[in-house]
């Protein structure tokens, strides 16, 4: 927290400023003339005063009156534009950098997820690039505006008269060490606050999503307890940003104060003397007006770039995190033909002790047209072939082969161009039901979807709806029922027509009369494709030309329904234990 101001994350944000180039000079010059016109109206002031006034010129008071208006009015027009255009540009950029963090995370692979909370990627994408915007709007390019407003008006004031100058400006030095003593510490109390925000949002969306365990055991107040504590610390950091804030511009007023009070005394001494007009005096009151507002805000601009910084940092790490599974394969989804080899696969999810491996030398094939079931207990492994299968994770040892190819030489979109999953926990997201069943892919008519709906006897069911396939449904499907969301994710597979079809567990949470309608639909899915099936109601596979029995990520036991009974084996003692639960 102590490290110098770091230019790197600041560089790397200017990049984004490349495709808005014109906005971007534009900007810088609207600065560059806003801070030269400043500095003009005391001078117009000093001589409006000390030839017009004092030498009774009426007609040269008019003229440099007017004079004066407009220079109040320019002033109005570049403040305007040079503020609009920083802002638009900040939000140009901020667009585009949200648009590669999301990129980022929708490329990130599955184990990704499982380490970072998803309340800190929203943090990310939402809160820390919208603090990265303020650094157009309010930070890098108004600083440069202050900072050379500073210069000219030092310098207008020595060339007026450097000892009057230097007199007002005793007071500098104090102010400069002080605002760097600020400009520390509340970079420090910020990153306490994005620390704490991250947190807030972590919090919130595992409670929210989780809500119906924590009802379910009676955990309300101890949640409250636990989120009191988490917003408490989030109170504090924000009230000491406060209390620094409170103490900085206070000091920064009574210091220009006691500017103003040295010009008046030291001024008006000089005054009686002759040595320094009135118009003089009136000027620098206006210029150590000018000289200590950007000063006080100088410090408020750099603690918004510092900001900016921070959350920089913490969006570039984001973006530099490795994807791990590199998208480096050249073969396309024309490609993607069975048979699936595993060949000694091995693969663990971060552990890598003997007893956390979730696959340990596996070997299976899955040949063209088979109905393939893999059976066992949870955490045997048979989600993990799935997954594999998919590439939502990366195997450590072994090999995983299609049609003879490594499975890596495939595009990512090719291999799951060619799968498609019915999962027991079936998200919808907040959409139509054919927008839910199409994802968006244009190719897919509704025509298309209708067709489909009715083959798996769901079209009557849309048809009830109001707005039937334009129905709107909840967040992750909450208007549904269990069964109806499965529907709707077998007809969201048939419309993908893939070559290899996973009913992950799909029909474990189902009533009987919807399972009847799965069933049909898991018929006619399966005819004529390669599925493969992970199921706890072994009634549901016995038609399986190969059952896998899995156990610690081997495969213990193979073969059809038929062979894995007269084997009396481990699938054996599973039937059993079913049929006495039935019973």
């Amino acid at each position: 927290m102590s490290k110098k101001f770091d230019l790197g994350p600041l560089s790397r944000i200017l990049r984004y400023v490349k495709p808005y180039w014109g906005l971007g000079l534009g900007s810088v010059l609207i600065t560059i003339t806003f801070a030269l016109l400043v500095p003009i109206r005391p001078y117009v002031t000093q001589y409006l005063f000390d030839h017009c006034i004092a030498h009774s010129d009426a007609v040269g008071l008019i003229h440099w009156t007017i004079l004066l208006v407009v220079l109040l009015v320019l002033e109005a027009i570049f403040q305007f534009l040079d503020g609009y255009f920083s802002s638009k540009l900040g939000q140009l950029i901020i667009n585009d950098l949200r648009d590669d963090v999301f990129k980022k995370n929708l490329n990130f692979h599955l184990g990704f997820f499982d380490k970072m909370p998803v309340g800190t990627l929203i943090t990310r994408v939402v809160s820390d690039i919208e603090t990265i915007g303020d650094v157009f709007s309010d930070g890098l390019i108004v600083i440069i505006g202050d900072l050379l407003k500073l210069s000219i008006i030092f310098t207008v004031m020595l060339h007026t008269n450097w000892k009057l100058s230097l007199v007002c400006l005793t007071t500098i030095p104090i102010l400069i060490l002080i605002t760097i003593w600020f400009k520390n510490v509340i970079k420090k109390t910020f990153q306490d606050v994005r620390q704490q925000v991250a947190r807030l949002n972590t919090f919130l969306q595992e409670r929210i999503g989780g809500l119906q365990i924590v009802q379910l055991f009676n955990r309300e107040q101890q949640e409250v307890a636990k989120f009191d504590a988490i917003n408490r610390d989030h109170r504090d950091a924000n009230i000491r940003s406060v209390w620094y804030y409170s103490v900085f511009f206070p000091i920064v007023e009574i210091l220009s104060s006691i500017s103003l009070g040295l010009l008046v005394w030291y001024g008006g001494l000089n005054a009686f003397l002759g040595k320094v007009s009135l118009g003089e005096i009136i000027a620098f009151v206006m210029y150590i007006t000018m000289l200590f507002r950007p000063i006080r805000m100088l410090a408020d601009r750099f603690n918004t770039l510092q900001m900016g910084i921070v959350s920089s940092e913490r969006v570039f790490k984001l973006l530099d995190t490795p994807v791990e599974i590199e998208d480096n394969g050249q073969l396309g989804a024309d490609q993607f033909m069975l048979p699936i080899e595993f060949r000694n696969v091995s693969f663990h999810y971060g552990a890598k002790e003997e007893n956390n491996w979730a696959l340990k030398d596996l070997s299976l094939t899955i040949q063209k047209g088979e109905l393939i079931a893999l059976v066992g207990e949870t955490g045997s492994g048979k989600t993990t072939i799935v997954n594999l299968i998919n590439r939502f994770y990366e195997y450590q040892a072994g090999e995983i082969l299609v049609n003879g190819h490594s499975l890596r030489d495939y595009q990512q979109v090719a291999i799951r161009k060619n799968i498609a999953m019915v999962m027991q926990d079936v998200f919808l997201f907040s959409d139509t039901i054919a927008n839910n069943i199409s994802m968006l892919d244009p190719t897919i008519t509704r025509e298309k979807i209708i067709e489909a709906a009715k083959e798996i006897g769901v079209h009557e069911f849309i048809l009830s709806l109001p707005n039937n396939y334009d129905f709107v449904v909840k967040e992750r499907g909450a208007d549904l029922s269990v069964g109806q969301r499965q529907l709707i994710a077998f007809i969201r597979a048939s419309v993908f027509n893939p070559t290899i079809l996973i009913l992950d567990e799909a029909t474990s949470s189902i009533d009987t009369e919807t399972e009847m309608f799965i069933k049909r639909a898991t018929e006619k899915l399966i005819a004529h494709r390669t599925s493969i099936v992970i199921a706890h109601r072994l009634s549901t596979i016995q038609k399986a030309n190969k059952i896998l029995v899995l156990e610690n990520g081997r495969v213990i036991e193979q073969g059809t329904h038929a062979e894995l009974l007269q084997k009396e084996g481990r699938y054996k003692v599973l039937t059993d234990l079913q049929k006495r639960k039935m019973e």
